[in-house]
């Protein structure tokens, strides 16, 4: 669980579909990390709180994601639930980490229609922001700004004007969700624009707290 759209809707997914939801597992990853979403992913544990679920948390690179899956397992995790979209290497390298451990991957979002996903994700009650910026048509405007229909709608006129994935799938930006059909109370946060580099740009949170939804 990163904190962005996509875990926090295959959780919803899972739930919907009668697994009972035993933990959510975070690895915080070296910055620009081919296999996770690095920023803000320690907020993941105020959403897991949100949610009333057992919060594991690392920090390191792929090696680490064992060890975090490891302590899921012995929590009593028999599945793995990622959301993975459209990454061979994500998908592949989790399944793989899953399985030698026993456990199941499944990835309820590959390679669904992403437009649709966008839209989707709106329509079910997902209350997310960017909170990072890397694809030319996405600039620092963007950031901290709660994606509703209309903002939906944009991202895929953007994606289409300059070819890249409108659920961000390959790294063009980066979410975080405030409120979800799982939540019991929203995550509020307040944070400040920083400039990576040339055209890159992250929100970073300086304030996070829980409020009553």
């Amino acid at each position: 669980m990163s904190g962005g759209k996509d875990s926090n809707y295959a959780l919803h997914w899972a739930a919907l579909h009668g697994l009972e939801l035993c933990c959510a597992a975070t690895l915080k990853p070296p910055e620009d990390s081919e296999l996770l979403q690095f920023p803000s992913v320690e907020l993941a544990g105020l959403q897991a709180k949100a949610m009333g679920l057992k919060w594991m948390y690392a920090i390191g690179d792929e090696e680490k994601l064992e060890e975090l899956l490891g302590r899921a397992r012995r929590e009593g995790a028999t599945h793995v639930v990622s959301g993975a979209l459209l990454s061979d290497y994500q998908r592949q390298r989790l399944g793989f980490v899953a399985k030698s451990l026993g456990l199941v991957p499944v990835n309820p979002l590959w390679r669904i229609d992403q437009e649709e996903y966008m839209r989707s994700l709106v329509r079910h009650g997902f209350e997310f922001i960017i909170i990072r910026v890397a694809a030319e048509g996405l600039g620092p405007e963007w950031l901290g700004r709660v994606i509703d229909e209309e903002a939906v709608e944009e991202i895929i006129r953007i994606a289409k004007k300059y070819g890249f994935n409108p659920a961000f799938e390959g790294g063009e930006a980066e979410t975080l969700v405030l409120k979800a059909p799982l939540y019991r109370k929203r995550l509020r946060v307040r944070g400040t624009a920083r400039k990576r580099g040339w055209g890159d740009w992250v929100y970073e949170i300086t304030e996070a707290w829980l409020e009553e939804a």
